[in-house]
């Protein structure tokens, strides 16, 4: 196991050095989703609509932030349950997402595109949602924000504490 302190910049530099069990602290530019947003993004995908952010090379966090208070740039931040999206993940990682991060095991399915590929899955730390919101320094919402928290936000992190959960080739802390 190793600790690396990684910017999303260069991500196709070091995702697929990266083994299940190492620990990132994670610096860049992350966007949250969960599973309403996911479907909407699905949708625009077969529907030949512009996306909200680029796919290529992203890393998506299944976060839906609550709103912040007393001049925070965001409440709290917390992972959700990872295996809500894995109807989505498949196609999501052909067209170049790079990590997802989120809490929980992952489908077979799953597994599969993440290694075919060349992904990463992250898992955070459930219930620290409000010690991950220090880690964020900008919060922009970027698309659908009717759905209120789940609406897909652009977060610039700084050091944001993660575990490889899954690895690009398919090892998992699951097994």
């Amino acid at each position: 196991m190793s600790e690396y302190n990684l910017n999303t910049k260069n991500i196709n530099e070091w995702v697929q050095t990266l083994k299940a069990g190492d620990i990132v602290n994670l610096s860049g530019c992350i966007y949250t989703a969960r599973d309403a947003a996911h479907k909407r993004i699905v949708h625009a995908l077969k529907a030949g609509e512009e996306l909200p952010f680029e796919l290529e090379n992203s890393v998506v966090y299944y976060a839906g932030p609550t709103p912040a208070k007393n001049g925070l740039i965001i409440g709290s931040v917390g992972p959700t349950t990872s295996s809500r999206m894995d109807a989505y993940s498949p196609l999501l990682l052909s067209l170049g997402q790079k990590a997802m991060i989120g809490k929980g095991n992952r489908s077979p399915e799953v597994v599969e595109a993440i290694k075919s590929n060349g992904a990463v899955y992250f898992a955070a730390i459930g219930g620290a949602g409000a010690l991950y919101s220090d880690c964020v320094k900008e919060c922009t919402v970027v698309a659908f924000e009717e759905l209120g928290c789940e609406s897909v936000k652009k977060l610039r992190v700084e050091n944001f504490s993660l575990i490889v959960a899954i690895d690009c080739e398919g090892n998992s802390l699951y097994k």
